[in-house]
């Protein structure tokens, strides 16, 4: 099942993970090993979070990869749900 309307994986890093340890994003994306303007690209959500992205959090957080994963999925999913009745699509039935 769906959740409603779930955040983006980057508001989740910026309140559940930054926010609380204190961390700047200047920080926080030097303990990654990326650049500060990618991960403010995720915090903004105008990036999502990768495969390679998912195993850098679970090493940094001490978390799964496939959690961020799964928060990337079900934010995809949720937007893509939303714009379900523009698809122009019809059933297959076996002859």
């Amino acid at each position: 099942m769906l959740m409603h309307n779930p955040p983006h994986p980057g508001e989740i890093i910026k309140e559940l993970c930054l926010e609380p340890l204190g961390v700047t994003v200047t920080d926080a994306a030097d303990a990654l090993g990326i650049s500060r303007k990618t991960l403010s690209a995720i915090l903004n959500g105008r990036a999502g979070i990768s495969p390679e992205m998912a195993i850098r959090l679970s090493i940094a957080f001490d978390t799964s990869s496939e959690s961020w994963l799964n928060q990337q999925s079900q934010y995809e999913l949720w937007h893509a749900e939303q714009r379900r009745s523009e698809l122009r699509v019809r059933k297959l039935i076996a002859a």
